[in-house]
């Protein structure tokens, strides 16, 4: 797949696949994007009026799929201390940001970190 045309493109198709999980749901606290499944955030998308440069933050739990996520440019531990439990911010305004498909396959894999197993066996069609 192709990277999208630009940052808010590729937030908005990482959006739009994350509200495509089953039991996912959007809120805005604190002004920001989050996506939820089980009243438990699994990806923030920050705020999309241009105001903050846009970014992602998921929970990588395997290590491959970590550092992987932390080498993209400008990526770091989230903030807050979330970055002690796996989660990952990612911008999205670097040259070399990962594609809209990478984004979304770390998306899935923190749903699936999130996600009670009855919804992770409904995303795997079983």
């Amino acid at each position: 797949m192709a990277k999208a045309a630009g940052p808010a493109a590729v937030r908005a198709r990482v959006r739009t696949f994350a509200l495509g999980l089953p039991g996912a749901v959007e809120e805005f606290p604190w002004g920001e994007s989050v996506i939820k499944v089980n009243k438990k955030v699994f990806v923030f998308l920050g705020v999309g009026d241009g105001s903050h440069p846009p970014g992602i933050t998921v929970k990588l739990t395997e290590p491959e799929a970590h550092a992987h996520a932390l080498t993209a440019p400008g990526a770091e531990p989230a903030g807050y201390g979330l970055g002690k439990a796996g989660w990952v911010r990612i911008p999205l305004v670097e040259p070399a940001a990962p594609a809209a498909e990478l984004l979304c396959d770390w998306t899935e894999e923190s749903y699936r970190v999130i996600a009670p197993k009855k919804l992770i066996a409904e995303l795997d069609g079983g």
